[in-house]
């Protein structure tokens, strides 16, 4: 299980919790706590230590909360990314209870070759994640997808073909397409259209019309 220290928000003499523009600058992400049996807590997590979990976990793995008290298991709920930076600027985590099922989007892991692909057909991935249910203790970082079951033009793959490990659901349809294989289709190159010849020699005519209309009768 992957561990982050994180602290509670600071006040201000005022009262008031700690800006969130300062604690960027001082390398921290605010961020808040929350689940079904746990009160909304503001925290600050450091910035550095959040980036690399966020790589290795994503938002489908328990993410362990010290610093405030007995551990507090959780997963990453949402992550604000500042749209200029594409850093995180704030982070919501959610508290589960081992025993209680949670809904949470796994991402979906492409392995194998597909002998249709190999043989020049195209490769449609149709799903990157797919919904699931299950104790939070029991989440798999991702569901794999073999593409070698992909034979021929027109296979697919659905979600009936997918392996889920023990106590894990999906919420879904059975037979939600995840990838398929397809024919390539070449663009033929329209055919341009033939010009207009007498049209150009038409307007070269009147251009030499009109040339010579300006042009002054020789002198006698």
């Amino acid at each position: 299980m992957l561990t982050l220290t994180v602290e509670k928000r600071l006040t201000t003499q005022a009262g008031g919790e700690v800006g969130a523009p300062a604690l960027r600058r001082s390398g921290s992400i605010p961020a808040v706590v929350y689940g079904a049996h746990h009160a909304s807590t503001s925290i600050t997590v450091p910035a550095v230590a959040f980036m690399k979990i966020l790589r290795e976990a994503g938002e489908a793995t328990i993410v362990s909360l010290k610093g405030l008290g007995e551990e507090l298991p959780t997963l990453i709920h949402e992550v604000d990314l500042d749209p200029l930076t594409n850093l995180p600027r704030h982070v919501d985590f959610y508290a589960v209870t081992k025993g209680e099922k949670v809904e949470v989007a796994i991402p979906l892991a492409f392995i194998g070759e597909s002998p249709a692909v190999e043989a020049g057909a195209n490769l449609v991935k149709v799903m990157h994640e797919i919904e699931v249910e299950a104790d939070p203790m029991n989440l798999p970082h991702n569901i794999e997808v073999d593409l070698s079951l992909l034979k021929a033009i027109n296979e697919q793959i659905h979600v009936s073909d997918l392996k889920f490990p023990a106590g894990v659901e999906f919420t879904g349809e059975p037979e939600d397409v995840v990838a398929l294989v397809q024919e390539v289709v070449e663009e033929k190159e329209e055919a341009a259209a033939p010009a207009d010849i007498s049209a150009i020699e038409v307007e070269k005519k009147g251009k030499e019309e009109e040339a010579g209309a300006e042009t002054p009768a020789a002198e006698s």
